[in-house]
């Protein structure tokens, strides 16, 4: 029994010594970064400083001013007004992609904080601000970029999930027979059991027919009369300018 386990030794270390001997050959000491191979190819210390020299931090604008980013272009200080163009409108953040919208925004929001601080800094000096105008603009245009990614994603959502709105509910009557959409939640026991959920009547009514049909009714002839008004205000401004 010896004999056998010092013969299956012998094999073993004879399987091991040439393996371990061609992975050792195989592999490569490392190179000094000042030996002269890499400094024949060019890959020495100087020009590993240099790559990294070559990087630098990102950043959103052109270049890095610091606080002055909070304040007007120095040309247009002390003028009364500063001329602006028109606000984005929506028709044509449209045709723009999300990435670019998304700099757009921030654009926006740049120039907001721009704003407020001529703002401030008007208020605090007891004078005018110079084309006040130009808040309300970025604001618009703001505005208007949220409410076209909203249009984005309930198209994408409708189309996905057929979901009318972006949270899950349903559209329902209460008792005044009003109708509005409701929110489900979730709730930790089933809904015959809740008596919050139980105490809500999403229903109406039928004595209440009456008068969901009179607010109907007033709602019609409010608007028939607004109609009836407006030839009769239009005639007398037309007057007015005549004259």
């Amino acid at each position: 029994m010896a004999a056998r386990v010092v013969s299956w030794c012998r094999r073993l270390a004879r399987m091991i010594r040439p393996g371990l001997g061609g992975r050792m050959a195989a592999v490569a000491l490392p190179t000094p970064a000042n030996s002269p191979e890499l400094q024949k190819t060019g890959l020495g210390s100087e020009n590993r400083t240099g790559l990294t020299e070559q990087c630098r931090v990102l950043h959103t604008t052109n270049s890095c001013k610091g606080l002055e980013e909070f304040f007007d272009d120095p040309n247009n200080w002390g003028e009364p007004t500063v001329k602006s163009g028109a606000p984005w409108t929506a028709k044509q953040l449209r045709i723009k992609s999300n990435e670019d919208l998304h700099k757009l925004w921030y654009v926006l929001l740049k120039e907001k904080n721009m704003l407020l601080t001529i703002e401030q800094e008007a208020k605090r000096q007891r004078l005018q601000m110079p084309s006040p105008e130009r808040l309300k603009k970025v604001e618009r245009s703001m505005a208007r970029i949220d409410s076209v990614v909203q249009e984005r994603e309930d198209a994408l959502r409708l189309l996905q999930t057929g979901q009318e709105k972006s949270y899950p509910g349903a559209w329902r009557r209460n008792i005044f027979g009003q109708t509005y959409w409701y929110k489900f939640r979730e709730w930790p026991i089933p809904w015959y059991l809740n008596k919050v959920y139980r105490r809500k009547r999403f229903y109406t009514p039928s004595y209440v027919d009456i008068f969901v049909r009179r607010r109907i009714e007033k709602y019609l002839r409010k608007k028939s009369r607004a109609k009836k008004n407006k030839p009769v205000l239009q005639d007398k401004i037309s007057q007015v300018s005549a004259t």
